[in-house]
């Protein structure tokens, strides 16, 4: 597999969609992902977080049932959360790449996502920061470290 596009992210929508990508990832293809793509952009409104952030049941529940995304409840409402969080850690930092660059690199920052955001684990966390531009280790050097842990 090649290596994601990188990304120059203009906006908070930008930021949740690389993460809302690594988080439909998990235990799927990227081909389901990258097939099911256009419908989950257009049921997640092009990834806006002050939209995301204000869905509630209803919402949820009509994009449980469009056959154009994946239909993991706990995935979706994964979005959801993590658009809220982000808005709160942009609020508090200025700007999200701020809160990204205030963990003193990359093992802070990787370990910080985890535990800030819901379904996005180590290699998740490495893929959006891969994605939005940040510092991160070349893969086969992270991936050797990582399963020699």
């Amino acid at each position: 597999m090649e290596a994601p596009a990188r990304i120059e992210p203009r906006s908070l929508a930008d930021y949740l969609a690389a993460m809302s990508k690594a988080t439909f990832q998990p235990g799927m293809s990227w081909r389901v992902v990258d097939a099911k793509w256009a419908g989950i952009r257009e049921a997640f409104r092009e990834f806006d977080p002050a939209i995301v952030a204000d869905f509630g049941e209803g919402e949820l529940d009509a994009i449980t049932a469009d056959p154009k995304v994946i239909r993991s409840r706990k995935k979706i409402e994964a979005v959801v959360h993590n658009a809220r969080r982000m808005l709160e850690l942009e609020r508090k930092h200025g700007s999200f790449r701020a809160y990204l660059r205030s963990h003193g690199g990359f093992e802070g920052t990787l370990a910080n996502l985890r535990k800030q955001f819901k379904f996005l684990g180590e290699a998740g966390a490495y893929h959006f920061l891969y994605v939005v531009g940040e510092d991160v280790p070349p893969y086969e050097e992270w991936c050797a470290r990582h399963n020699a842990a």
